[in-house]
């Protein structure tokens, strides 16, 4: 899939773990590791902007657009 999630690149840079941010958004674990590992299928916009509030950063900085082969 050409959509790349970067969730666990902005985590690091945050210093927060998966269980934390998960409770933060509203989220299940399982559903935040689903993200996390570019498993997901759709994101609801609740979810992403309760991720960049938390985060502290826009929708650009989590997800990326990649050209497949």
């Amino acid at each position: 899939m050409p959509i790349i999630v970067n969730l666990d690149v902005m985590m690091a840079r945050r210093k927060i773990s998966a269980g934390e941010l998960a409770e933060r958004v509203g989220i299940t674990p399982a559903n935040l590791s689903i993200l996390k590992n570019n498993k997901a299928r759709a994101v609801r916009f609740s979810t992403l902007e309760a991720l960049c509030r938390e985060l502290e950063c826009q929708p650009a900085d989590l997800l990326e657009y990649r050209e497949e082969d």
